[in-house]
Formats: C-alpha cells, structure tokens, sequence
C-alpha cells in the first residue's frame, strides 16, 4: 500500500507541474493601446511671466517624435525654430527656444499627432504646451472650417492664421509677415480651433502653403475673410482656398526651331500681343500655345537675321527681348487626330497641326459612312490651340471615313498637307448613359454643370443660362460627381478669386455623394442648390 500511494503521488506531482509550467508560459501579453502620459513639467503648463528659454517634458514612459516639422504647430510663429532633444527614444523632451519671445503674450505649443510611444507608436493626440510672458493666459477661440473653392477634396495641411489689425498692418503684411496666431488642419481635421487668443481685431486668412507662413501667389492657395473680425467671437467661419491667377508676364524666348521661338509666361497666355521684327522690319508673325506647358510658340516667317527683336504686350504689361537666331530645323506639317478606333458619341471630331493653319479649304474634305454615303459637316478651327474641330451628326454603329486631299489646309508657311485619311466608329448608343439634372432654387444665371470623374476631371460640361433641366446625352458608364458653378461674368469658365482685389472665386456647389451612370440607363437627378 506504501508503495501504491507513492505511485499515485508522483503522478498527481508530474501532472500539477505541467499545468503549472502551461499555465506560466510567455505568450506576449495583449498589446499595448495607451497613449503616453505627461508626468511633469518645467515650468508647468500654463505658466505665467515666461523668462526662460529651456522647457522639459517628462512623460510616463519612452516617446519619440514623428513629422514634428508638421505636426507641430507653434502659435505665434516664431522665426527662429525651437529644438528638440533628444533624437532618440527617451522620457523627457527637453524643448530650446532660439527666439526672442514677445512680451505679454501667450504661446502655445500644439504637438498634433507627432509624440508618441517608442514600442506601440501610440500618439499622445493633440497635446498642448502653452505660457505666457504676461501675467495671464489669454484664452479666446475661434472655429474655422476649411474648405477647397472648386475641388470637392480640400488639401491637407492648411494653416489657419490671425493678423492682428494694428498700426503696422496694410494689405501687403500677409506677403513679408508672419502671423499673430497660427493652427493647421494637419491630415484630417475640417475644422480646426485657434486657441489662447487675445481680444482684438484681426484679418482670418487660410494658406496651403510650404510652411514659411507667408503668402507667396506663384506657390500658394489662399482663403480669406473679406471683413476684418472681432474676437470674442461665437461664428464659425469658412474659409474656401484658391489658387489666385498671377498677372501676365513673360519669359525671354528661345528659339526652338528655323522659324519658331518659345516663350515661358505666368498668367493667362491667351491674347498676348507679340511684333517681331528685324531692326526696323515687321516680321509676319503667329502666336499659338504650346500644348500642356504654361509656354506660347511664336511663329515667324523665314529670313536671315543675326537677332530678333521681340515686343510683348498684354493688359499693362510691356517688355522687349532680343533672341539671337542660330542654325536649326525647320518644323513640318502633320496631323493627328484625338479619336482614333472609338468616337464617342458626344464627342467633337478633332485634328491638331503640328504648324498654324491659315487657309482652309473645306471643299477639299469629306466624311462618309459605312455605306460611303456623304455625311454634312461643318468646320471651325482654333488658332490659338491648332485644332480643327469637324462637327457631324454622330450615329450608333456607324463607320467613318474622315478624308482631307492635298491643299485642304494651308499653314503659315504656305505647306500643303498631304492626303489624309482616318476612321472612327461609334458604339451602339445602349453603351451610354443618358442623364438629365433638374436644378432647384437657382440663385442666378448663367450656369456651368459639370460631370467630374474620381480624380476630379471634368469629363462633361453643360452651359445653360436659362433653363433648369440640363441634359448629359450618351455618357459613358461611371461614378460621377456633379457641380455646378455660378458664372457671375458669364464667360464660360470658373474664375478664381483675388486677395488684393478682395474678390472672392466664384461660387461652387456640389451635389453630396456620387451618381451612379450605368449603360443603357436613363436618369432624372434632382438638384436642389439651395441646400
């Protein structure tokens, strides 16, 4: 029996230290979710009469700072950036100010998303650090939404700023200065807070801008407040971004070719007056633009010259070049065509020349069908862009033959093209989509509509300057967005906005959500543009 019961015990033994040794095994633990904790600091948060130039953070556990040249936003700006030690993982932050503060004014110190702890990489979110070099913390707010004047999608990123209204503010500050008090949206926030502000009266602006705080046009989106406002202040503002139209101006040109210059400009090239000459001699001379590049060709007869003189003007701009003229080819005449294969059935007919076209000789053009029966057409060509637009009556499943002989169309040099011949086919008109958009409670006219895809192309506009029911006939199957743009000038385009003309963009207003476009659909869509 002593035997027996020894047996049983050792067993009972070998089995209570397995499950112990089970029970006791590393699996890891479960993950840690916690965002660090400030501890302490020195001087505490909120601290008054400011002297010092050194501040220390000390939090619960190991931090680390990540896109700290982003996130950290530090209200007023200052010019010379503080530094923040150490680089690596560590407890305590210790922030050097190199600038010269203020007095009497409150700082603060946002830090966004950019501590966070070294294992987990779990941000302490929006963590504040805020003094004063006064006796007191100002502590009025301010909300602003943020939004983009035409595009749905509104940038990240965007700084929201305070220009104090004062003595030594004029409408040039924004341009050389940076502002009293700064937040930004970072990469999520619609409306953001300025925070610790003093009472006053102060310019609102917005700026998608590359972090030095002021405005620079050429870079730059700009939203601003047309009223100079007054804090306290309950309103919450919204501010639209646009990218402003610079003034014309113009690039010295270079020669591109025998009897072509390129010239680089900023503005809108569209009407700029250009005179070439050969000392006292006007040369013959076409301005044309330069496909997808902010450049215009200048095309110039041949002759022999050292130099040309080239006189540019456009509004109130004038200035004068001189291009020395050098060995190079000369261009030749060729076309292409926009469509090749499938023409869509809504889609203009279109050929670019490679040189300005000056005659045309429409006689000398056909477009049959499948069964070569003569198709009626007629023609407009756009000089500036060098496309010939050929407009048809466009059937489903139908084939045709687009034909030009020799002398249908003469350029600038007097070339002849060659015989041309292109063939396109239309899909059967249950491929497309037809949509009709009934506007509701329409402020005024005349109206852009416009169907955008994804990426926020427009890939169909719509003009209309009285009527409320606009048609989108055979569209391709997509998701798309629709806006409208209120046309105030009534030329057709959206036109941004101006700081120093204090004109703001015209206005745009999107339907919420996507449209559906399926083949072979038809479709009514209210659009009420009164909310």
């Amino acid at each position: 029996m002593p035997n027996k019961n020894f047996k049983y015990f050792s067993l009972l033994l070998v089995l209570l230290t397995i499950g112990c040794a089970k029970r006791g095994s590393i699996t890891g633990g479960d993950k840690d979710t916690l965002a660090p904790v400030l501890k302490s600091s020195l001087p505490k948060n909120f601290s008054t009469n400011f002297t010092g130039k050194e501040i220390k953070l000390v939090f619960d556990e190991y931090v680390k700072l990540k896109n700290a040249n982003k996130q950290l936003i530090i209200s007023p700006p200052m010019k010379n950036q503080p530094e923040i030690l150490p680089y690596s993982a560590s407890k305590t932050l210790t922030i050097k100010i190199k600038d010269t503060l203020q007095p009497n004014t409150t700082y603060s110190f946002n830090f966004g998303q950019s501590i966070e702890d070294n294992n987990e990489g779990n941000p302490y979110s929006q963590f504040k650090y805020v003094f004063s070099t006064g006796s007191y913390i100002d502590s009025l707010a301010l909300s602003v939404k943020v939004k983009d004047a035409l595009e749905r999608k509104t940038d990240n990123f965007v700084s929201v700023m305070l220009y104090e209204i004062n003595e030594k503010f004029n409408d040039s500050t924004i341009y050389k200065e940076t502002p009293r008090y700064i937040t930004n949206t970072l990469d999520s926030l619609q409306v953001v807070k300025l925070e610790n502000l003093k009472e006053g009266k102060y310019l609102l602006v917005a700026l998608k801008d590359n972090n030095n705080n002021v405005f620079n046009p050429k870079s730059d989106k700009i939203g601003f407040q047309k009223q100079y406002i007054t804090i306290p202040n309950d309103t919450i503002f919204e501010l639209e971004l646009f990218k402003e139209t610079l003034p014309f101006k113009a690039f010295k040109p270079s020669l591109a070719a025998k009897s072509r210059m390129v010239m680089g400009y900023e503005g809108k090239g569209k009407d700029t007056k250009v005179i070439v000459k050969n000392g006292t001699e006007i040369i013959p001379s076409i301005v044309t633009q330069m496909p997808k590049k902010d450049s215009l060709q200048i095309w110039f007869k041949p002759l022999k010259a050292d130099s040309l003189q080239v006189n540019v003007e456009k509004d109130q701009y004038k200035t004068d070049f001189i291009v020395k003229m050098k060995a190079a080819k000369a261009d030749t005449l060729s076309f292409s065509a926009d469509f090749s294969g499938n023409l869509p059935l809504r889609e203009r007919y279109v050929l670019n020349s490679t040189t300005p076209i000056v005659k045309l000789d429409k006689a000398k053009i056909s477009i049959t069908n499948k069964d070569s029966v003569a198709i009626n057409f007629t023609t407009e060509y756009d000089d500036f862009n060098q496309k010939l637009y050929l407009d048809f009556k466009r059937e489903p499943l139908e084939r045709y033959t687009i034909k030009a002989m020799p002398g249908a169309m003469t350029d600038f040099f007097e070339r002849e093209n060659d015989t041309l011949t292109y063939k396109v086919s239309t899909k059967n008109s249950s491929d497309y989509a037809n949509l009709k958009v009934v506007l509701e409670n329409v402020n005024s006219f005349p109206l852009i509509v416009q169907l955008t895809d994804k990426e926020g192309k427009v890939k169909y506009t719509e003009y209309s300057e009285s009527a409320t029911t606009i048609t989108f006939d055979a569209i391709e199957p997509s998701k798309y967005t629709l806006r409208i743009i209120y046309d105030n000038n009534k030329n057709k385009v959206w036109d941004t906005g101006s700081f120093q003309e204090k004109r703001q963009t015209e206005e745009v207003i999107y339907l919420p959500g996507e449209i559906d476009v399926r083949p072979n659909w038809d479709w009514i869509q209210p659009f009420n543009l009164g909310g």
